[in-house]
């Protein structure tokens, strides 16, 4: 098929994808855990496990990659299958709603729904043209935050009026996978380079040999980790007791999924054309502020108005970090290695993903979340500092390549 047929069939099954990523990463953010919480009176270990269930599956991502590669897959049949997995796992969570069972589910769920990213954005590099991947990414996800909007919404609706009926809800989120299963096979894709490397991390070495890559990774732990640390206490924050506020089933989807999600809406198609246009490393430092004054607002509040404030503002960041961190590699990685390099940089955000929450349930006990919240402006502000170097740098090197061309001409 052409270029131009090849992306808008991709655009198009990709848009009802990310319509069912929306509200699977509702289930991710929200409602799996409020379960846990609000129904199993989960402890902080499993509490933390079903919080960081999306970043195991980040964590092994690069298995999912190399498990694709060397059998020779496309890239969106490994999507496709790895989607049936997590539907399956819902349906089981719904018909035995055990902890001993949920616990595992969950985490084998979210985790394939994190783990297909990298064959994604191999994908998007591919069937997208560069100079409008940003947008056509940006405009597909806007579905996603619709459908994260929606499910927040039904779902706080349907939990408080009927709070014992969650596996109705577990069934919705398989149903959910099943259908972004269906859209991902029909996306056109090649199978992936199998390079015949023993191990899945062999692309680790590029830390090594890529400065920039190393340099932004390093930049994207620290980040990272503060907003991972703080993500889940948001459920916490509002939903148990012990920090004062004890908010409604609906209240909490209200303030964690409808608010920032809607900020999330109107800003992606403005970071999509800015990922397009601005130079990457201004781009996060803009991004980081925002996220560091979300924090902060959120967690030192306990009025409506400052929560929604604090919503909005990670709202507006999550946007633009939604499409830096989905496709920030297709600008660095060697042709051929999209894949490989962003198998790196998910398996890192899956380390911070799962240390991140154990660390914040475990201290939320001796400490304040509003300390907590504070600790994480200081780690976010310090990764901004370390862009720094690179802002200057690549700013001194589009000189060189404007007088460069001068001379040419």
């Amino acid at each position: 098929m052409s270029p131009g047929e090849r992306t808008r069939i991709t655009f198009l099954n990709d848009a009802g994808r990310m319509f069912c990523a929306g509200i699977l990463e509702s289930a991710g953010n929200t409602f799996l855990l409020l379960i846990a919480v609000t129904h199993f009176k989960a402890g902080p270990v499993a509490k933390a496990l079903v919080a960081g269930a999306g970043s195991f599956g980040l964590l092994m991502s690069p298995v999912a990659v190399a498990f694709v590669q060397r059998r020779r897959w496309k890239a969106t049949t490994g999507v496709a299958r790895f989607l049936g997995v997590g539907a399956l796992c819902c349906v089981l969570m719904a018909v035995v709603p055990q902890l001993w069972l949920y616990v595992p589910a969950c985490l084998m769920a979210m985790a394939v729904n994190s783990a297909i990213i990298p064959l994604m954005t191999e994908t998007y590099h591919n069937n997208y043209p560069g100079d409008a991947r940003g947008k056509l990414y940006a405009r597909a996800f806007t579905l996603r935050i619709g459908g994260a909007m929606l499910a927040a919404w039904v779902g706080g609706r349907f939990l408080d009026a009927h709070p014992q009926q969650f596996p109705v809800l577990l069934l919705g989120y398989g149903a959910a996978f099943g259908v972004a299963a269906l859209c991902a096979h029909r996306i056109p894709s090649s199978p992936l380079h199998d390079n015949g490397a023993a191990h899945p991390l062999h692309a680790m070495r590029f830390v090594r040999e890529d400065r920039v890559f190393r340099q932004t990774l390093i930049v994207w732990m620290f980040m990272g980790f503060a907003n991972l640390m703080m993500l889940p206490m948001r459920v916490e924050y509002l939903g148990n007791p012990a920090h004062g506020l004890a908010k409604s089933a609906a209240e909490i989807a209200f303030l964690t999924g409808v608010v920032p999600n809607l900020a999330r809406l109107v800003m992606n198609p403005v970071w999509g054309w800015l990922f397009d246009r601005m130079n990457f490393f201004a781009l996060r430092t803009t991004l980081n502020i925002g996220f560091a004054l979300g924090i902060l607002a959120f967690f030192t509040s306990n009025t409506t108005t400052g929560l929604i404030v604090g919503a909005i503002i990670y709202g507006i960041s999550n946007a633009g970090g939604d499409v830096a961190w989905g496709l920030w590699v297709t600008k660095f990685a060697p042709p051929g290695r999209v894949a490989d390099y962003m198998g790196v940089h998910t398996f890192l955000t899956g380390v911070r993903g799962i240390a991140a929450p154990m660390m914040a349930f475990q201290l939320v006990q001796h400490y304040s979340l509003a300390a907590l919240g504070g600790f994480s402006a200081v780690l976010i502000v310090a990764a901004t500092l370390l862009l720094l170097p690179e802002i200057r740098r690549s700013r001194a090197n589009r000189k060189g390549e404007i007088l460069t061309e001068e001379v040419v001409d």
